[in-house]
């Protein structure tokens, strides 16, 4: 289990409560982190806490690092946490996961300029088109293109409409 994980199990008062320590109900505990809090001067957050009396802030590992005087990999091995050094081959996956995702990213931006050409393109055809006398060269080569376009642009709807599937 990685850090942010670990995060979402717990909630600071989970924490706190480990301790012996039940925040009142407005949140708030006696600093254990300095022997003249007279009143509750620690706020217990979701996910953090403060001290207003000595500064003393942070997340569940910090709490539990001060608490048990330790270093983090101690506190995050405490809460459950796992570490596996990673493998030649984990590292080749998330090589190859990103290479993919990168591919995908740059034909959607391929397809993405190609789907905008097509349009500026249709719309230039067409305009030739209003403007041209029917059935004359330059009216036919514009229908011409134009329908080829047209074309293209279905084929090119059609396959987006196959990867959103």
């Amino acid at each position: 289990m990685m850090s942010e994980e670990i995060k979402q199990q717990y909630s600071m008062r989970d924490i706190v409560e480990r301790y012996g320590l039940h925040p009142n109900r407005s949140g708030f505990i006696h600093c254990p982190f300095h022997a003249e809090d007279k009143g509750a001067s620690m706020k217990i957050y979701e996910r953090d806490y403060h001290c207003f009396g000595c500064g003393a802030n942070g997340d569940i590992f910090s709490f539990i690092q001060k608490m048990e005087n330790c270093d983090f990999k101690t506190a995050f091995y405490s809460l459950g946490g796992s570490y596996e050094k990673p493998t030649f081959e984990s590292k080749l996956s998330v090589y190859k996961q990103r290479k993919r995702e990168q591919e995908r990213r740059n034909k959607r931006v391929k397809d993405e300029k190609e789907r905008k050409l097509n349009n500026d393109l249709i719309s230039i055809y067409r305009r030739y088109i209003d403007q041209s006398e029917p059935f004359s060269n330059v009216w036919c080569d514009c229908y011409n293109a134009l329908q080829y376009q047209l074309y293209l642009h279905e084929i090119l709807q059609e396959e987006s409409d196959m990867e959103k599937r």
